[in-house]
């Protein structure tokens, strides 16, 4: 059963940083809340802990795990032939909720990617995922902290009721706001691709931007 830790003041934030750090490092499992819901998380290098997510939630084992980053530099360590615009929407639109598909680097273990060839990754808009991808100095493989099917859990309690008897630690910063998924732009089609609308619209990527393929378009051409 996982361990809970509240974090109630900066200086709480701190130990519990790391201590969810030694879990991760050890290949243990971590969740924790994020700018949309609570998410749960593994030492991205570490195959055996990234499989233990899909464990875990009873995920599928064919859908990819996002990767949260501490900086945009990060994506150096995860994706290859990042081009320019990757780095201009990194500046305007992160951290926030923005992901975007890169080819992936050979490092990133194949438990991450699904075995695919691209990699999604974000900077999410809260200190606590940001805090402990920077002190584990590697990106956090991170996906909701629910069963798969399930209600999104915007409470702590609400990830102990659906999988606290597979992780290890839950780190309780109160409740989520809850909300839109992040936007998805896929870089590695020219043009680039919208897989997901969310918060980050079309218009507003539209300065940086302007051939975005239309999700719409994206629908149609896979049916």
């Amino acid at each position: 059963m996982a361990e809970i830790l509240s974090v109630t003041t900066p200086e709480a934030l701190d130990e519990v940083l790391d201590r969810a750090v030694e879990v991760l490092r050890s290949g243990g499992l971590v969740a924790f809340p994020t700018d949309t819901v609570y998410g749960v998380a593994a030492h991205a290098f570490v195959p055996k802990a990234v499989a233990r997510i899909y464990e875990a939630k009873r995920r599928p084992i064919d859908r990819a795990i996002p990767l949260l980053l501490a900086d945009p530099e990060d994506m150096e360590a995860v994706a290859k032939e990042i081009p320019p615009l990757a780095w201009e929407l990194a500046r305007l639109f992160w951290p926030g909720p923005l992901t975007l598909v890169l080819p992936v680097h050979h490092r990133v273990p194949k438990e991450v990617v699904a075995g695919g060839d691209t990699v999604a990754v974000r900077i999410p808009d809260h200190m606590i995922p940001q805090g402990l991808a920077r002190l584990l100095h590697a990106p956090l493989a991170t996906t909701s902290a629910n069963r798969s099917g399930g209600p999104d859990a915007i409470t702590a309690q609400e990830v102990m009721d659906q999988i606290g008897a597979d992780i290890d630690l839950i780190l309780d910063g109160g409740p989520c706001p809850g909300g839109v998924p992040s936007t998805v732009l896929d870089l590695t089609t020219d043009p680039p691709r919208l897989l997901r609308q969310g918060p980050i619209t079309r218009t507003m990527l539209a300065d940086v931007l302007p051939d975005v393929c239309p999700l719409e378009e994206n629908r149609r051409a896979r049916e």
